[in-house]
Order: C-alpha cells, then sequence, then structure tokens
C-alpha cells in the first residue's frame, strides 16, 4: 500500500522539525561536557522525557501490542516493577553518581576495580545497547512495511541514517528537546489507536472489543505456577521468571547502564535529577499499559469482525492502522512510530558514543584535546548507528517464529555479562578487592559460556555430560549472581588492593539536598 500525499506530507513535516531542531541546538555545542551531557542544564521534567524516550521506542508500539495479540498480558507484570526499582535508585543511586562520576558510569568502576573492571562493563553495555538499537530498528522498519509495502533492508537503512545525523550534530541537547516533542506524538497517537478500537462500530457496541479479548484470555497475566521445574524449564516460561529477568533488567539499566547513568548527569541538580528518575515511572507504566490494552483489543477486533489479521504478531498494530485508519491519521500515527524509534535510538547512540570516546579513545590517548574528543564523538555515533544497522538486518522476523520482543528479553538477559553484579559487589560492599572482581568476572564469563554452548537440548552445541537444562533466561539472570557471589568469596579469601577512600565509593544512604538557586 502506498500513503497519501497528505501522509507523506506529514512525516515529512515531522522530519524537517527534527533535523531543524538538531541543527539549531547543536550551535551552543563547545566543548564535550555540552555535547554528552547538555552542559548540566535540563530541568527534572524534561530528565523524565528523555529517560522514557531511552527506554521507549518502536518495540513499545510494535512488539507489546504484538506479544500480547499471541500470549496475552504476559510481560505486565515485568513492566510494572519498573516503579520499585526507580524508588531505590532515584534515592540512592542517583545523587552517587552525580558525586563520583564526571560523564560516564564506567569511570566509578575504573576507580573502584581498576582498568579491567571497566572495560568489562563497558563492552557489555556496548554489545547490550547495539544489540537493542537493532531492535528497534527491526520494530520501526516491520511497522512502516507494513503501512507502505517498502522494502526491509532500505528502511532499516534508511532510519537508522536519519537518526544517526540528527544525534550527530545535535548531541545530548538534540536528544533531549526532541524526546520531549516525539514523546508528545506517540502518547498522542496511542490515543487515537485506543479510541478507534473501543468505538469500532464494526466491531459492535462501544467496548466489545474488550469483552471479546476477555473471553478469549488475552487479559491473562501468564503462567503462575510455583515449582522447581516450572522456575527452570525451557520449555514454559512462568510470571515468577518474568518477574526476575525484569528486576534484574531494571535493575542493571538504571543503576549501571551508561545509557541511563548519563540521564541523571544532564539534570541542573541532584534533586531535579532523583525527580526526573521518579517521573519517569509514572510516565512509563501508563503507556506500557495502554499499548498492551491495543493489543488484547485488536484480538477482539479481528474476531468480532471477521477481518484477516497479518500471519505475524508484531504486524499487528500497522496492518490495522494502515487498514482501518482514515488519511491523515495514518501519516500521523507512522510519524508517531518512526518517533518512538529515533528518540530511543538517538538516546542511545549518544550514550554508546560517550563510552567509546571517553572509556576507550580518551584511554588509549589520553593527551586528546577536547575539539578531538568532541569530533571523535560524532564518528562514534556513525560507527555505532552502522553496527546497529547490521543487528536490525540479523533480527528480522519471520513466519512462525516468537515475537522479536520475546526472543529480546532472553537475548538481552544473556549480553548484561553481570554487570548489575559488578556493580554492586563495588556500591554494596567495603571488603570487595580487585582481586576478588576480576575473579567475578572470570567465573561469569565461564559461567556465561558453558550456559550457552550447551544449552537448547538436541540443538545444543556442546554435551559436555553437565549440561545447561533450565530456561535460558536464568543464563542471563544467574550471571550476575556469579559475579556478586565469586567476586564477595574471592575478596575475603585472598585480599586484594581497594582504594584509600573506599567509603568515597560504597554504599551510604544518600540525601538529596535542594542547590541553592
Amino acid at each position: 500500500m502506498s500513503l497519501g500525499p497528505l501522509d507523506l506530507g506529514i512525516i515529512l513535516l515531522y522530519g524537517l522539525v527534527i533535523a531543524g531542531m538538531s541543527i539549531f541546538v547543536s550551535r551552543r555545542h563547545k566543548t564535550t561536557s555540552d555535547y554528552f551531557i547538555a552542559g548540566r542544564s535540563m530541568p527534572a521534567w524534561a530528565v523524565a522525557m528523555t529517560l522514557m524516550a531511552t527506554i521507549i521506542g518502536s518495540s513499545t508500539i510494535v512488539g507489546l501490542p504484538g506479544t500480547v495479540y499471541q500470549k496475552g498480558l504476559i510481560l505486565l507484570l515485568g513492566h510494572l516493577t519498573l516503579p520499585v526499582v526507580l524508588i531505590i535508585v532515584a534515592h540512592t543511586i542517583v545523587p552517587f553518581y552525580r558525586r563520583v562520576v564526571k560523564m560516564s558510569a564506567y569511570e566509578y568502576l575504573a576507580v573502584r576495580f581498576g582498568s579491567a573492571g571497566k572495560v568489562y562493563a563497558s563492552f557489555g553495555f556496548l554489545a547490550d545497547r547495539i544489540f537493542d538499537l537493532g531492535v528497534t530498528l527491526v520494530f520501526t522498519a516491520v511497522a512502516v512495511q507494513v503501512m507502505t509495502g517498502w522494502e526491509m533492508l532500505p528502511l532499516i537503512l534508511g532510519i537508522g541514517l536519519f537518526t544517526v545525523v540528527y544525534t550527530m550534530i545535535g548531541g545530548m541537547t538534540a536528544v533531549v528537546w526532541t524526546s520531549v516533542l516525539q514523546g508528545g506524538i506517540f502518547v498522542g497517537a496511542a490515543i487515537l489507536i485506543v479510541l478507534k478500537l473501543l468505538f469500532a462500530s464494526e466491531a459492535g457496541p462501544p467496548g466489545a472489543v474488550v469483552s471479546a479479548a476477555w473471553e478469549g484470555g488475552k487479559f491473562q497475566l501468564g503462567d503462575f505456577s510455583l515449582s522447581l521445574e516450572s522456575l527452570t524449564s525451557p520449555e514454559m516460561t512462568t510470571q515468577w521468571l518474568f518477574l526476575l529477568a525484569f528486576i534484574i533488567n531494571w535493575g542493571r539499566r538504571y543503576v549501571s547502564d551508561q545509557h541511563m547513568v548519563q540521564r541523571y548527569l544532564i539534570a541542573r541538580t541532584d534533586r531535579q535529577a532523583s525527580q526526573g528518575a521518579l517521573w519517569n515511572a509514572l510516565l512509563c507504566v501508563p503507556v506500557w499499559t495502554v499499548f498492551m490494552f491495543i493489543g488484547a483489543c485488536l484480538w477482539g477486533y479481528y474476531q468480532l469482525t471477521g477481518g484477516t489479521p497479518p500471519e505475524k504478531a508484531d504486524d499487528v498494530v500497522p496492518f490495522f492502522i494502515v487498514q482501518e485508519m482514515p488519511t491523515g491519521v495514518v501519516g500521523l500515527i507512522l510519524a508517531a512510530i518512526l518517533a518512538a524509534s529515533m528518540s530511543s535510538i538517538s538516546a542511545d547512540l549518544n550514550s554508546v558514543a560517550t563510552v567509546m570516546t571517553n572509556d576507550y579513545l580518551a584511554w588509549f590517548f589520553p593527551r586528546m584535546t577536547d575539539r578531538a574528543k568532541l569530533l571523535a564523538g560524532r564518528l562514534m555515533v556513525v560507527l555505532a548507528g552502522a553496527l546497529a544497522a547490521g543487528v536490525g538486518i540479523f533480527m528480522v522476523p519471520d513466519k512462525g517464529m516468537a515475537s522479536v520482543m520475546e526472543r529480546a528479553v532472553t537475548i538481552a538477559a544473556i549480553l548484561s555479562a553481570g554487570t548489575l553484579g559488578l556493580f554492586l559487589l563495588g556500591f554494596l560492599t567495603r571488603r570487595a578487592t580487585r582481586t576478588g572482581c576480576y575473579a567475578g568476572i572470570a567465573a561469569c564469563i565461564l559461567f556465561t559460556a558453558w550456559g550457552l554452548l550447551t544449552t537448547g537440548g538436541d540443538q545444543r552445541i556442546l554435551d559436555l555430560g553437565i549440561n545447561f537444562t533450565w530456561n535460558p533466561i536464568l543464563i542471563g539472570v544467574l550471571g550476575h549472581v556469579v559475579l556478586f557471589g565469586v567476586g564477595y568469596l574471592v575478596s575475603l579469601a585472598a585480599g586484594g588492593y581497594r582504594p584509600d577512600n573506599i567509603d568515597q565509593y560504597t554504599f551510604r544512604r544518600a540525601r538529596v539536598v535542594e542547590d541553592a538557586d
């Protein structure tokens, strides 16, 4: 299907506005601080919006409804754990980072455990973020392909290229202010889709799609079986496993990942940074819930109308939009999908470039001038975008496959590489040493390699006799436990180096003091 002139005009206008904003704010970039952390000048509400945009991308608009359409609300409770995690983060982690790091979360690990700890954690972050960027590109390309009929490969490359260009030019300031605009667009799109579904006369009286979805089990939360077999079976993923995976995932992202820590640093004051983190949860949870509700209602809609839904669950939202929404609105919603994608991609590209520049280039070339770092940061945005496009091409879904969202949860858990365990080893314990840290990292690498090579039943790569027979999600979850546990025990047994001012780099109750105006 081809878009009408009005739809294309709306999308073109959106692109011009985003490009114009990026060019306008780029004039303020005189230093790497301006480019990577916006000169620590952002208010709390802008911090909250950019944190939301970092988490909510096209996977929310396309992936969450697709998962609900296919399997019900199996991911809802996991998403609802975010506020609990952020209450802790806002009152302890945010002020801690604003005291001890200048630009990168991994500066902390370098001081606490040495360069190897920094390299391990930062490399895990880069792998995870580039994978996530690729997934976001896939979701966006799927939506646009269903709505336009355009080829998948050019879409992935084109969307990635446009986002890379405006992120490279505008830096963190552009990421923040375009996120504000983009967030408003996709929230508006969600409202339009919900209203259309609830009042679709062809599906019966108002709200009929909700009743049909309820009767069809699309509001069920999943399997709550509680036994050793249900918690470990590779054939089923219970809610307890999803909850565990999501809590670990949120903890890792908001405690140890640069793309979140960098957002804490852009705020004007510690109080505004903490407020932004808390408000982020109040923004994200309703948005996630609405898009899951859309997925359930879409199932009810196709049951009641007898229409033919798409073969792939991840196609259901864009398919419905292009078939049932009026011209003009289609362009607006497609712009919203692009907005959600670009806000998430731009945020991650900037944080990936920050790590590549400050934790790698500046480490290898300590005499780099600030001007050279600024140029290198822009080039790293381009490199990260190219790598993400490659991942996106690899993750393109096919008929009969599990939804991209479901596969991504498992892969992301594995790519986390125990980094939450590493940060907590340094943050929570005074007795953890560099020797213990390195032992924990080695143990985590061996455990993860063993798990990946021996999982999969008959499809496993290696059969060592003692194989990983549990659910693959647990490889990533247990990696954090292995790293922390081995690191702590070896620290106690073998001792090793600790910074002289160890109290400055370990847990203490953080008090957020409002800065004087």
